[in-house]
Order: structure tokens, then C-alpha cells, then sequence
């Protein structure tokens, strides 16, 4: 493959230039090529090659079974309540919900499911993907009643012992109980990120385990899941023995509600590392933010240990970060998809410290991003033009300080899958050929980040998407 006429950077200055692609690598970079190399070409007319995109934070599955629900949250949704007629309006047997924010129709129980879609079989995650959401005849489908004696702990119950139909942190469970269903399809959701730009991610799934990585080899081989693929997962997920994919992170979610003891969560810590592993914790608060780093230290950390989103970072947090070396993968486009919300759910207090970008590169904590899909779109340019501006999607700015430039913001979706918060990629000879194509040059793109520019991107060598195809 010959791509001509490209943006390039090279020692530090942008300049045009010829790119051979050959065996999955940049060959050659230099000017007029055209003469002297056969092949496929495309003609980039003084658009900018960057590194193609990694997000290193995504969820594969629930991206493709989240485009095939019903969105039931802001923006799609909004008060006032017309919003039972979309519920009513779904078809098949279970109707399954997602993105559901308070802010639409207030707290959800059983009987608000049961008034918005009378006698239909209602599943809907919460925003956050903490909580399911269930309507009475979801529940008596499932055989949740109060007369049940083996339900689980997130099972929710009323003062007089009923199921609210309200099910936290209770993923797994529920699927092992809801009607058997073929996994959804990834090339739809593999195709929207290829348009991104996006040739690898990081899925970051607690429950990935050794049928999940076969799902995955099997996409991959079909070619219906163009990206390269590094899985977390926990202890079952063992090792993978295809060469598609790649092993990561053990991931741990820490849940406020219901928090593990130091000691217990220093343990699992230790047991990873005992294993090679590095570990993924997730921390939403300031709480659970603090006890990953207490057992982290205690544990004796990895540079390649990771927290994840880090949403709370408060200034002395960040300075204890810092001296564990561990790396933070945060996910600035909440700030704009969320933001407005944020402004009256989040103390005062804490919002400068809300998806830190700058305080984290302050402080040398290595840092890189993720959308965190489908719990955020799966737009990048969206997530880094957030890390830019810092602005809501009504226009209010959270965490000003916090602003990074289009060039840093654009590093953190570029850095190795293995080392978020390490040195970005760069289009040089030798380098694997995973590259972005924009329609553009960089001067004009910086300027308003978006996947509107991205013209074409390649993976190993291989365009996996091209607007002009």
C-alpha cells in the first residue's frame, strides 16, 4: 500500500511526504515514491497521518448489545414523560434498556416499570452499568420473588422483604437466568470504531473469561472484529491461546456499597502479581480511589498497575498515585456527556477534581483514556476535544485547570496498548502500520477535534475502513 502526499511529523515539524506500507509495517517514508512503487494507493492530499487510535478502556459486548437496546436516558430520552412510549413502543419478549439516568423519571423501581409499560417483560441498565432495573413481570419471569430463598446479596428488597426490582452488581447472575440469546454481533460496533479511527482497544470487562476470549479469536478470524484486542478479565479468563488476542489486566471493581476489606482486596492484589499480572481497579470515588491506593501499596505495586477512571482525584490522592507509579486511565468525555448532571449530583468541592487531565500530568502520573463504551459513546475525538475545552454539552466548563492541549489530549488515545500513560506512537520507518488518515492537515483538525476528519485507518498495514471505499 502507497499512501501519498501525506502530513507527516518528522523531527519535530509537520512535512508532506510518501508512506509505503508493506508486511504490516511503515517501509518507507519519502517524497515521490509514486514513481518507483507498485500497489494500491491512496491519495491523502496533505491530510495528517497520526498513529492510529487505541481506546484503552472500551467494552466490546455490551457496545454491540448496547446498539441493538433501547435508549432510555438523557440525551436520547428526556423528561417530561413521554417516555414510557418508547419502552412501549419496543418489541419482542424482553424489552432491554439502557443508559438510564434518575433525571428522566426519577429513581426506578418495579412499580415505575410497571406504569410505563404495563405487563411488559422491562430490563434497563443504569448509566453508571452498576444496577439493572427490572418490571414485575421481569421479575416473576425470573423467579425473583420474596418467597425465593437463594437470591444474592444485590438483590434489593423492601422493608418487608420483596424485590424492588432493583439488582446491583449482579451482571453475570442475571444473564445465567434470562433466556439463552446468540451473542450480539460485533462488526457493527467494530465498524463504528474502525470509522473512529480506532485500530486496537482494551476491553475492560470484570467477567471476561476463556469463552469470551474464544468469542472474541473466532471475530477476529471471521473478520467481523477489525481491531486488535487486549482482554482483562478475572482469574477464569487464564491464558490465551489465540494470536489475536492479548492477555491484560486482572480487573477489580470496587463498589462503595459494598467495599472488600484492605487486607482482602491487598490480597487479590498480590495473588495477580503472584501470576505476572498487573491489576485494573476501578475507582469512582474519592473512597474507593483511596483504598486502591492503600492496598496497592501494601500489595508493593507494578508500574503497569492501572486505576481506572480515578473520577475523584483529589490533589493528595494524585501525589500518592504518583509515588506508586502506577498509571491512571481516565475517561474525559463523561465531562461533556455528563457534565450537567455532574453539576448537581457532584459536592461543589470535588469538581475540580472530576476526570483530572493536566493534575495528573502535574504530578507525573502516567495517564491515558478511554471512552469507556457503551457507558460513554465510543468517539475519542469526542473524549479529547473534552480534555481541550473541559466543556458540558450545554456549554458549562468543569475543572478549567484541568485543560490540556489538542496535542496532549490526542496522546492519550495513541500511547501502547501495554503502557497507557507512556510515550505516544509516531509514524516512523519500522513502526507497526496502524495509522489514521485525516482529511485534513493537523493546524486545521487541532482545532475542533472530531471523527468527522477521519478519512481512512489502517490496522497491521490493512485499511479497515476508508470513507471512500
Amino acid at each position: 500500500m502507497l499512501i501519498l502526499d501525506a502530513e507527516i511529523e518528522l523531527d519535530g515539524e509537520r512535512r508532506r511526504a510518501d508512506v509505503q506500507l508493506a508486511g504490516g509495517r511503515i517501509a518507507r517514508i519519502a517524497r515521490g515514491l509514486s514513481g518507483e512503487t507498485p500497489g494500491p494507493r491512496l491519495a491523502a492530499n496533505g491530510g495528517a497521518l497520526l498513529p492510529a487510535l487505541h481506546d484503552h478502556h472500551i467494552h466490546l459486548l455490551a457496545l454491540a448489545a448496547a446498539m441493538q437496546s433501547v435508549a432510555c436516558g438523557p440525551p436520547a430520552v428526556r423528561p417530561p414523560p413521554q417516555r414510557g412510549g418508547t419502552l412501549r413502543r419496543a418489541t419482542g419478549d424482553w424489552v432491554r434498556g439502557i443508559g438510564y439516568h434518575e433525571s428522566v423519571a426519577g429513581p426506578l423501581d418495579r412499580q415505575a416499570l410497571d406504569r410505563l409499560a404495563p405487563g411488559r417483560r422491562v430490563r434497563i441498565q443504569h448509566r453508571s452499568g452498576a444496577a439493572w432495573l427490572l418490571s414485575s413481570p421481569a421479575l416473576e419471569a425470573l423467579g425473583i420473588s420474596a418467597e425465593a430463598e437463594d437470591l444474592p446479596e444485590g438483590v434489593e428488597r423492601d422493608a418487608a422483604g420483596r424485590p424492588t426490582g432493583r439488582l446491583f452488581r449482579l451482571d453475570d447472575w442475571l444473564r445465567a437466568r434470562l433466556p439463552q440469546r446468540p451473542a450480539p454481533e460485533l462488526d457493527p460496533a467494530s465498524r463504528l470504531l474502525a470509522e473512529a479511527g480506532v485500530a486496537s482497544v482494551t476491553d475492560a470487562t470484570a467477567t471476561n473469561d476463556a469463552a469470551t476470549a474464544a468469542l472474541f479469536a473466532r471475530e477476529r478470524e471471521s473478520g467481523a472484529l477489525r481491531q486488535r484486542v487486549v482482554l482483562m478479565g478475572g482469574p477464569a479468563l487464564g491464558t490465551l491461546a489465540s494470536g489475536a488476542l492479548e492477555r491484560g489486566a486482572e480487573k477489580l471493581v470496587l463498589d462503595e456499597r459494598a467495599l472488600p476489606s484492605p487486607a482482602a482486596l491487598t490480597a487479590r492484589i498480590a495473588a495477580a502479581h503472584d501470576e505476572s499480572r498487573p491489576v485494573a481497579i476501578h475507582c469512582v470515588t474519592r473512597t474507593e480511589l483511596v483504598l486502591a491506593a492503600y492496598a496497592l501499596e501494601a500489595a508493593g505495586p507494578l508500574t503497569t498497575d492501572r486505576i481506572e477512571h480515578a473520577s475523584i482525584a483529589p490533589p493528595d490522592v494524585v501525589d500518592w498515585l504518583a509515588k506508586l507509579g502506577v498509571c491512571v486511565v481516565t475517561q474525559p468525555g463523561f465531562l461533556f456527556e455528563r457534565g450537567d448532571h455532574y453539576l448537581h449530583d457532584v459536592d461543589e468541592g470535588e469538581r475540580p477534581w472530576l476526570y483530572r487531565c493536566r493534575g495528573f500530568d502535574d504530578a507525573t502520573v502516567p495517564l491515558g483514556a478511554g471512552t469507556d463504551a457503551p457507558y460513554s459513546e465510543p468517539d475519542p475525538w469526542r473524549a479529547m476535544q473534552a480534555a481541550v475545552d473541559r466543556r458540558t454539552r450545554l456549554g458549562a466548563t468543569l475543572g478549567r485547570d484541568e485543560s490540556v492541549s489538542p496535542e496532549r489530549a490526542l496522546a492519550l488515545f495513541t500511547t501502547h496498548a501495554d503502557a497507557p500513560g507512556g510515550r505516544p506512537r509516531r509514524v516512523v520507518e519500522g513502526a507497526p502500520a496502524d495509522l489514521v488518515l485525516l482529511d485534513r492537515p493537523w493546524r486545521e483538525a487541532r482545532d475542533r477535534l472530531t471523527r468527522e476528519t477521519v478519512a481512512a485507518t489502517f490496522a497491521d498495514g490493512r485499511s479497515i475502513w476508508s470513507r471512500d471505499a
